[in-house]
């Protein structure tokens, strides 16, 4: 080179420069590396060219300065020379290792730049600032590999450290790779890349860099199995000729041994890539490596020494091998097929092992699989069969067949697998969690979701309900992927969460309207409030936080918003614990404000009303309305706004009608607050019109109500009764037998109204209201029955025998006897008391006895009443003895309860008359009642007390009674005495007044004291 003039070294420096400036710009991978070594070139450019223009000096530092740079130069561009043509997938699989041969050459040629500039001072003086920042720069440079390209290599490498040769991972890291590099993601150009990637591990092998060789090979054997790298078509083509070969094998065979040549001298097994020695023997890759590795010079199979140690694939013998496989993945696969069909339940199994087996051995049997029709007819067995381990098989294999293979799920999920898998997440915990496995895996896309089949899936009801199931089992690797499938689901569609909900699962639901958007949060309100809840759903709705954002809406938001909170706190008040969860959030007052407020929306009316009915339903009356701290609010405003809504007569009954039961609730709860509603918001006024409401269960409401106003403003109730029309609503509400409340209500309406009313009476009977009322007490509730019978007084008044007559004539006596019976004290004791009303009228009804022929042979034709000494009968003389009720009353008096016990008394004094004691007082004691009514003077109240001394007062008039039991009689009264029991008052004078008839007694000779 010392005879070449610098001048033309310094031109050829300069053009190859330039060249490799040029060149720099075109390399695909690592572009921006690249780039910019071809910029600092092109920026040497004009430096050397002024070096040129100079006329640089030919000494001999200068012509080294200049052989060091077109060297380092000579070395950039044999490095894009490396890597400009080579494939994309290698590039990006070396591309850390290609940056730091770009960052050294670069630094090496800045190092190079800066010499020149060094031992030319003079001749750069002009550009020397300009060439120090420039050498500076390129000494000190740093390269980085794109960050996506390092996270990609990053993971490929950690895949094969982790021996990852599953087809989802293949799929995910080769689709990754092709678009990183700019390659479409088809198997054509997919196969070209590989085809180059395999030149590069044969053209390493000849290289003999064996640690590289082996990387590259486990990149290849991992990125063959995907399913962009290869073609379906030819698949399919394939295997059919494949299939074609095996028909001239017996249906029963499975296997085709490998001929000799496939054996690997070394190993002894079936070799998967044969190479060749320069003796001919050949071995498996693998095995020949380790053996020559161990120092071992010979030919495994001879002996011969070798005198070349290269190795060199034996296709030929490669693709014969892959064939013989082929072949017997074919006649496994036509073996499977036979089993599958054969409808026996251990070939079935035999089968789906022998698919497993398939799919671990080679990935493209998962293709070949599905092309021979296995996987559809596992689906159909899987939807046919009842045997749990040939179903939990069935999933399982079908799990295989799919992972990381889109086309295999493309075709599980259109052969009516939904239709077939769904119920598996139905049945016990092995097949369930095989089947949710399989699910998941389904619904995956590479290393994402499926989003389409997601949606799809999202029409199999039922399959949210299985999935909520799993969700709350106790598998927990079950309730771990139910969960994260349910999770996706929800944001593919929102519906999906309202599905959950109503499947038991309302977390999500929750979570939506506590902190999602403002229209998520309408969504899940509009479909909480279309659900059915029971009680315990309800309950953990509250629990789990819903109602303070609720309260919230109703506080803040717009029209829309307050209608669907309302309407969700409408539903969630029908339970209890939420109703004290509402009162604790302050939502009481709040409602109440907004539900009487002026110019506010009828519908968010009506919800509040339906709410404050809630509150207080159930008897719970005013218990709820409370502010936040618990304090009881102000209950007669809200009585008073509740009748108002009453007045409007445009009033929608959508919210008169709840407002009406919340008034009816609240008044039931708080007497104090019926007479608010009577006396100062004119109660009475406001309802009576409601009777006549088209509305029937504001009619209903009102007639409670009524019942309830009528024990403070009576004489109001009747004015209006006896208008036309209106009692006869009245006798329809007894009528109505598919409403106990009503009949109740009306009755205990009737039973309220003053006696005195006879005109009201009388238009009841010709309504047949008596009737309504004798037919409530056959057939209606107990507690309609005890209003019945209370509302039956104002037939049986003494004073009123047609009245009483009419009664009995409805057959009223012997129901009267049988309340005696029954397990209300309230019943009984009205039932007494009507009996005693009507046992006073028979002294007057009796018939006397008419005496026929001599006395001695006198002789009557009908039994005598021993109480009432004359023919008595029920229809007649309503007499309690013939109507069998004596037994009923006297055991009324042995339970010590009070308001039985009196009336029983007062119903027995009737049959003690004036004018001839003796035979009631008989009566008494053949029936044992007088016993009891001495012992009442033990337990009984002082009121109590004075009517058994009344009766008893009547009894001693009889000298027989004083007898029998006189001495008890003195015991007890002298008792009472002692223990100056108001002395002054009632019973002190009737227990002087019957110590003194006893005393009478004992000085009189006569049975009667006169």
């Amino acid at each position: 080179m010392e005879l070449i003039p610098i001048g033309t070294i310094l031109a050829v420096v300069t053009n190859q420069v330039i060249k490799t400036a040029q060149a720099a710009k075109d390399v695909v991978i690592e572009k921006d590396s690249f780039k910019a070594l071809s910029k600092y070139l092109f920026d040497i450019e004009p430096v050397l060219k002024e070096l040129q223009v100079r006329q640089l000096n030919d000494f001999q530092a200068a012509r080294l300065t200049l052989e060091s740079l077109e060297a380092d130069v000579k070395k950039a561009n044999n490095l894009v020379e490396k890597y400009k043509n080579r494939g994309r997938f290698y590039l990006l699989v070396k591309c850390r290792h290609i940056v730091n041969e770009v960052q050294e050459v670069t630094r090496d040629i800045g190092r190079s730049l800066a010499a020149l500039s060094i031992v030319n001072t003079e001749v750069l003086s002009g550009i020397y600032d300009q060439v120090n920042k420039l050498q500076s720069e390129m000494q000190r440079v740093e390269f980085e590999t794109s960050y996506s390209q390092l996270q990609i290599v990053d993971r490929l490498n950690q895949g094969l450290r982790d021996q990852k040769r599953d087809q989802g991972f293949a799929n995910d890291m080769l689709e990754e790779i092709a678009r990183a590099v700019g390659v479409p993601v088809e198997p054509s150009e997919i196969s070209k890349e590989l085809a180059s990637f395999r030149r590069e591990i044969e053209e390493a092998g000849n290289r003999k860099e064996r640690a590289e060789v082996l990387f590259l090979e486990q990149i290849i054997e991992l990125l063959s199995q995907a399913d962009a790298a290869r073609d379906y078509e030819e698949m399919k083509k394939q295997y059919f000729q494949r299939a074609q070969v095996i028909e001239r094998y017996d249906a029963r065979k499975e296997y085709i041994p490998p001929l000799k040549p496939f054996i690997c001298c070394i190993r002894g097994t079936v070799m998967v890539d044969p190479v060749s020695l320069c003796t001919g023997t050949t071995c498996e890759r693998a095995a020949i490596r380790a053996w020559l590795d161990h120092g071992k010079k010979t030919d495994p199979e001879t002996g011969d020494v070798l005198e070349d140690t290269s190795l060199r694939s034996n296709l030929p013998l490669r693709q014969s091998i892959e064939e013989w496989r082929e072949l017997n993945y074919c006649l496994k696969i036509r073996a499977c097929e036979a089993k599958l069909s054969s409808g026996v339940d251990s070939s079935v199994e035999e089968a789906l092992n022998q698919m497993q087996d398939l799919i671990r051995e080679n990935s493209i049997n998962k293709d070949w699989i599905s092309i021979g029709g296995l996987t559809d007819s596992i689906i159909s067995i899987l939807g046919s069969s009842h045997n749990r381990e040939v179903k939990k098989k069935i999933l399982i294999t079908l799990k295989d067949i799919v992972e990381g293979h889109a086309r295999n799920k493309e075709k599980v999920i259109g052969h009516q697998g939904w239709d077939c898998i769904v119920p598996c997440l139905g049945r016990d915990r092995s097949i369930s969690m095989a089947a949710v496995e399989l699910l998941f895996e389904l619904l995956q896309d590479r290393s994402n979701w499926n989003v389409s089949a997601c949606r799809q899936f999202s029409k199999q009801y039922s399959g949210i309900l299985f999935l909520v199931t799993l969700l709350k089992g106790p598998v927990k690797e079950s309730a771990d992927y139910a969960e994260k499938i349910l999770n996706k689901l929800f944001d593919v569609d929102e519906e999906n969460i309202s599905r959950a909900a109503r499947s038991g699962w309302y977390k999500p639901l929750i979570d939506r309207i506590v902190q999602g958007p403002e229209s998520s949060r309408m969504s899940m309100m509009k479909a909480l409030v279309t659900m059915e809840l029971v009680d315990s759903n309800l309950e953990h709705l509250g629990v789990e936080g819903i109602i303070p954002p609720l309260l919230s809406m109703v506080a803040s938001g717009n029209i829309e918003s307050k209608e669907l909170s309302l309407s969700v706190l409408v539903k969630l008040s029908s339970c209890r614990a939420n109703k004290e969860l509402i009162a604790a959030d302050g939502g009481v007052p709040l409602v109440l404000k907004l539900m009487f407020s002026s110019h506010v929306p009828t519908i968010l009316i009506v919800r509040c009303s339906e709410i404050v009915e809630k509150l207080s339903s159930e008897g719970d009356g005013v218990k709820f309305f409370v502010d936040e701290k618990g304090v009881q609010l102000k209950l007669d405003p809200i009585i008073i706004e509740l009748l108002a809504l009453q007045q409007n007569a445009n009033s929608s009954n959508n919210f008169r009608r709840p407002a009406l039961q919340a008034l009816l609730g609240i008044c039931k709860s708080e007497a104090g607050l019926v007479k608010t509603a009577v006396s100062t918001a004119s109660g009475v006024s406001l309802v009576l019109p409601l009777l006549d409401d088209p509305d029937s269960e504001v009619r209903d409401i009102a007639i409670n109500l009524l019942f309830l106003f009528s024990q403070h403003e009576p004489q109001g109730v009747v004015e209006y009764l006896l208008k036309p029309k209106r009692l006869e609503a009245l006798v329809g509400f007894l009528e109505n037998d598919k409403n106990s409340d009503v009949q109740m209500a009306a009755a205990g309406l009737l039973a309220n109204l003053p006696k005195s009313a006879v005109s009201l009476t009388m238009k009841l009977i010709e309504l047949d209201g008596l009737s309504a009322i004798v037919n409530l007490l056959k057939s209606g509730t107990m507690e309609a029955k005890e209003h019945a019978l209370s509302a039956l007084f104002r037939f049986t008044d003494p004073t009123n025998v047609k009245l009483q007559q009419i009664v009995v004539e409805q057959g009223v006596y012997p129901l009267l006897v049988n309340f005696l019976r029954v397990d209300s004290v309230t019943a009984k004791a009205r039932a007494a008391a009507l009996i005693g009303d009507l046992s006073m009228s028979s002294p007057n009804l009796i018939v006397e006895s008419k005496k026929t022929g001599c006395w001695c042979f006198r002789k009557s034709r009908v039994p005598l009443c021993p109480a009432h000494g004359g023919i008595c009968s029920v229809s007649t003389s309503f007499c309690l003895l013939e109507a069998k009720a004596l037994p009923c009353l006297v055991k009324l008096l042995y339970g010590e309860v009070e308001a039985t016990a009196y009336e029983a008394i007062q119903a027995l004094s009737t049959l003690v008359q004036e004018r001839c004691p003796q035979k009631g007082a008989n009566v008494l004691h053949d029936a044992e009642a007088i016993k009891p009514v001495l012992e009442i003077l033990t337990w009984g109240t002082d009121s109590l007390k004075e009517e058994a001394l009344g009766l008893l007062e009547k009894v001693f008039v009889s000298k027989e009674m004083v007898e029998n039991y006189g001495s008890r009689a003195r015991y007890l009264l002298v008792g009472i005495t002692g223990r100056n029991v108001h002395d002054d008052g009632r019973p002190g004078r009737k227990v002087a007044k019957v110590l003194s008839l006893l005393e009478r007694y004992s000085k009189s000779s006569t049975s009667i004291i006169p």
